[in-house]
């Protein structure tokens, strides 16, 4: 197998998502390089990989570039079976999916963006705010954020009363009962352990990132009296973390021109994929495209041939700009808008 398993993981060391990405490496003990990128764009290196999307993390092996942590987290399951984190029942696969969908698609992790303290140096930095407005579509202004932080911190403890009151009620350690942290943990605790120099986390995930961030969270509203359950459960996946990464080699760090050759200089990973005949967007196989997400970082499109459209996924090749070799971007399916170019709003193949 090729070094580092040919993984080069594109990320800033604070970011939240990005986390669920390197805290899934280390608990799997896989070999994987990285190459650190600005919290703010530009962000060189991915541009020159003919990459628009915006968000990090994205994550190549080989030639094949995936964006979105959950679209990452699938691939990685699927190349490393062995040992895998996902659920094998069909019931906790629900229970895994839904959290993941309540973290991200139900607005925890929006809401818990909104609870860093006014006072942090980084909402004093313009060229930070602007990024994220250009990210998120909404006002980062102070003023702004003070006005939102009442309504954000009702959102947030209801999210803490949910797991305290179901999931975590019968004192089990991990979410589905298993004998260590799984994908499901990982989907509920990101958001929870906020360190002090983050931006961004998704259900342990948004956790995570609250109870590190000074500040965020009231002790009046939320803190272990009224949710002992939730801070014990991520005070756990916090040192099985730190376990996990003792164990394991640092991952090998790229520069940027260093990761960029390995890239272009590399393999496919995936065999050719196939253009589904019966997708309701009735694109077909070689039509110009344009692909981005409709959530966040919605300004930023990735146009390219369709290679690939299936349930889960759409894959368009693009060109990197040093040395002109062809990659194949992935996309996943939700909350990403697909759109034939030279196709108006409301037509076929316009919107996912």
């Amino acid at each position: 197998m090729a070094p580092h398993n040919d993984i080069v993981l594109f990320h800033y060391s604070f970011s939240p998502y990005a986390r669920r990405i390197t805290w899934y490496l280390a608990l799997r003990g896989i070999d994987y390089a990285q190459c650190n990128q600005p919290p703010t764009l530009p962000r060189e290196d991915i541009n020159a990989l003919g990459v628009k999307y915006r968000r990090i993390p994205i994550m190549s092996i080989g030639r094949d570039i995936y964006c979105d942590t959950r679209l990452i987290l699938q691939k990685l399951e699927e190349r490393f079976p062995s040992g895998a984190l996902g659920a094998a029942q069909p019931e906790q696969k629900a229970i895994e999916r839904l959290l993941e969908k309540w973290i991200i698609d139900g607005g925890i992790f929006s809401r818990a963006s909104q609870l860093i303290p006014p006072e942090m140096p980084l909402l004093n930095d313009p060229k930070f705010t602007k990024d994220r407005e250009d990210y998120t579509g909404r006002s980062w202004a102070k003023s702004d954020m003070i006005k939102n932080r009442p309504e954000a911190l009702a959102h947030i403890r209801d999210a803490f009363y949910f797991l305290e009151t179901t999931l975590l009620s019968d004192g089990r350690e991990w979410i589905l009962k298993t004998e260590k942290p799984s994908l499901a943990d990982i989907e509920g605790t990101s958001s929870l352990v906020y360190p002090t120099r983050s931006v961004f986390i998704p259900p342990i995930w948004p956790f995570h990132w609250l109870l590190d961030l000074k500040g965020a969270l009231p002790p009046s509203l939320i803190s272990s009296t009224q949710y002992p359950k939730v801070f014990a459960w991520v005070e756990r996946f916090k040192k099985a973390i730190s376990t996990a990464k003792g164990s394991v080699p640092k991952p090998t760090t790229l520069k940027g021109a260093e990761a960029i050759k390995h890239v272009t200089q590399a393999e496919f990973s995936e065999p050719d994929g196939e253009v589904d005949g019966n997708d309701p967007l009735g694109l077909k196989e070689g039509d110009d495209v344009e692909v981005w997400p409709i959530d966040t970082g919605f300004r930023h499109r990735d146009r390219g041939r369709l290679v690939g459209l299936s349930l889960k996924e759409v894959v368009v090749t693009s060109q990197s700009k040093v040395g002109g070799k062809e990659v194949r971007i992935h996309h996943p399916r939700i909350n990403f808008r697909i759109s034939k170019v030279g196709t108006r709003a409301g037509e076929a193949g316009a919107k996912l």
